[in-house]
């Protein structure tokens, strides 16, 4: 189940940098599913050499979660735009690579926030999509608004209110 969802999120919306908040959590749902979330959360080094059976529980541990923490860079690159993968590639870990993308598109701008809200305001129904069509991409646009921190109490009664005198 969880490459048929990593192949229809390389095929869906990539990373583009102007995605970022909806791009995090999609991505961190797909890492919980592919059970390797933990490794956003957690570093591990290389334990040291040795012989001893903690030495190798600790090496074990240690392969298991670096092979974890590749399947989720891969996971992570092959959900970007090919621009962004050369930004990320260089890092080493998983956590590493969040990071490095948080700072680089996490911080919403007043002109990021400006532009979603009046994205939300000025979108209308496009006569070739289905009602269940306009309703997800008018949710999808409040969930960005809604992970940029914006108070949509204004904005959801007035879209509403627009949508009412649009469809009655």
């Amino acid at each position: 189940a969880a490459k048929t969802v990593v192949a229809d999120l390389t095929k869906g919306e990539k990373l583009d940098g102007d995605n970022y908040d909806i791009w995090r959590r999609k991505i961190q749902y797909l890492l919980n599913e592919q059970e390797v979330l933990p490794t956003l959360e957690q570093v591990m080094g290389e334990p040291e050499q040795g012989n001893t059976a903690q030495h190798r529980r600790e090496l074990e541990a240690f392969q298991t979660w670096r092979n974890k923490d590749r399947c989720a860079r891969f996971t992570m690159l092959s959900s970007m735009h090919n621009d962004l993968i050369s930004e990320c590639e260089h890092c080493p870990t998983a956590f590493e690579m969040l990071e490095a993308l948080k700072q680089k598109f996490g911080i919403t701008s007043l002109a990021k926030l400006r532009g979603l809200t009046m994205k939300f305001d000025s979108y209308q129904k496009r006569a070739h999509h289905s009602m269940k069509q306009h309703l997800w991409f008018m949710s999808a646009m409040s969930c960005e608004l809604a992970g940029a921190r914006h108070n949509m109490t204004r904005v959801a009664s007035t879209s509403c209110d627009s949508l009412s005198a649009k469809f009655l």
